[in-house]
């Protein structure tokens, strides 16, 4: 569907030039704010006027090469928006006007893993997003030159307009803000699903939650819901083991090398589940150490694909310990994000929270300095 065909518009976005950027971002500027051509929807698409995209780790882990993608790239994954034109065969799903939330699979609901209900796993959505493409294949961004930059995870939200597959959408209510609906797209829906449906934390258990950004905030939001008894946050940042006391936590730790002495001390030897969304392989390790016999922990973070875990074999089969993965929250977006608006308008899930500062699409470099520092949980572009 790419190539050759000219672009329909112009829209301003945020261009990803190259991976492995060092910080500080506002000086090294990985990230160029250009016009970029962008054609009409394809087939099964919807062209969505974005206008409000979350900053996250999964865009931050493209920029300094821990998670590399294609460049040049136009980044952002987590937003809402209202579609401004209907591609074909999309009519009757959607209108023009409608408010959506953008999440980055788009499930196919034939392949192996749809079919098994594990939609975040849709074989199809994940080789189309690791070649930069749209699931209806190739690419709708377009340079004056002919050149094609990639899309992120299927959405690109930090633009002014972009094309996604409709089965990446799910339409919400109109009263919802855009940059509270914004972080259902990701944030909410994998933090609160590694919890409920990953983890699935039952009333009373103790849980412990290692890493207090977006995700790891939304994950012990999901573990009170669930009717946890204890929630134990562990992050280096004061200001997020602040926040997590706020929102729901019971006790809150640093982090480091005695962490997982302070998780076991504090639960009478190990919390019932764990969740790790760091990223990083040496915590996910302590994750595993801060869980009781019998417990299960879950990570959602990406480390660097060389990364290795080394964890003791044994206490798989002779503590009967489970260790799992979480991808999008192991859920069904268009099923889970109106379930988890729900719980928000009920008061259960105060995702807004959460939001750390809105920002206009020029100060993205300097946005992305915040949230590499643990200064900001969730900053939104609003566009």
């Amino acid at each position: 569907m790419s190539g050759g065909t000219a672009a329909e518009r112009t829209v301003r976005a945020a261009v990803l030039e190259r991976c492995g950027a060092e910080g500080p971002f506002a000086e090294s500027r990985p990230i160029g704010v250009r016009d970029v051509g962008l054609r009409a929807p394809g087939p099964g698409e919807l062209l969505v006027r974005v206008r409000a995209a979350g900053l996250c780790h999964s865009d931050l882990s493209v920029i300094d090469g821990a998670r590399p993608r294609p460049v040049p790239m136009v980044l952002g994954h987590e937003a809402a928006g209202e579609v401004a034109a209907l591609g074909p065969g999309t009519a009757g799903r959607f209108v023009e006007g409608d408010r959506v939330v953008l999440f980055f699979v788009a499930p196919c609901g034939t392949c192996p893993r749809c079919t098994e209900g594990r939609a975040a796993l849709c074989e199809r959505a994940a080789a189309a997003n690791a070649a930069g493409d749209l699931v209806g294949g190739g690419r709708r961004w377009v340079d004056a030159s002919g050149a094609e930059p990639a899309h992120h995870l299927g959405v690109s939200a930090f633009a002014e307009y972009t094309v996604v597959s409709a089965d990446s959408a799910v339409r919400v209510d109109a009263d919802l803000p855009f940059e509270t609906a914004a972080l259902f797209g990701c944030a909410v829906l994998t933090g609160v699903g590694a919890a409920l449906r990953s983890a699935e934390v039952r009333p009373g258990e103790r849980v412990a939650v290692f890493g207090l950004g977006g995700v790891g905030l939304s994950a012990l939001l999901g573990a009170g819901v669930a009717g946890a008894a204890q929630i134990v946050g562990v992050d280096p940042v004061p200001g997020k083991r602040e926040l997590a006391g706020r929102i729901g936590a019971t006790e809150v730790l640093p982090g480091g090398e005695d962490a997982v002495e302070a998780v076991r001390g504090l639960t009478g030897g190990g919390a019932d589940k764990v969740i790790d969304t760091t990223g990083s392989a040496a915590v996910l390790a302590q994750a595993y150490q801060a869980t009781r016999p019998g417990g299960t922990t879950v990570t959602v973070g990406l480390p660097h694909p060389d990364r290795m875990l080394s964890i003791p074999a044994v206490t798989l089969a002779a503590q009967e310990r489970t260790l799992r993965g979480s991808y999008l929250g192991s859920g069904v977006p268009a099923r889970d994000i109106p379930a988890y608006i729900a719980l928000y308008r009920r008061g259960l899930l105060p995702v807004t929270e959460l939001l750390s500062g809105r920002i206009a699409l020029d100060e993205i470099n300097a946005g992305f300095d915040r949230l590499a520092s643990g200064e900001a949980v969730r900053q939104v572009v609003l566009m």
